[in-house]
């Protein structure tokens, strides 16, 4: 058993969406952690597409950081 101090907007909110939901405060509560401590445990974007990333590399690190640069200089190569 948790007890818990929530402050009274919070409390007011949880109290709403739960009569919203059909719910009791306790189940709303009880869903709320289990679906946030769920999302803490999967992996992140980067984690399942770590192994496709950069698999059809330009070469190039910096795209991301010089693609302003990157672009006048195709521009310029290609009006010459």
């Amino acid at each position: 058993m948790i007890t818990l101090r929530l402050d009274p907007k919070l409390e007011q909110a949880i109290q709403n969406t739960a009569k919203n939901l059909g719910l009791t405060k306790s189940e709303l509560i009880r869903k709320s952690i289990s679906e946030y401590l769920g999302k803490l445990s999967q992996p992140s974007p980067w984690e399942l597409g770590e192994d496709i990333f950069g698999k059809y590399s330009s070469g190039l690190s910096n795209l991301s950081t010089n693609r302003k640069e990157l672009l006048k200089n195709k521009i310029r190569a290609k009006r010459k």
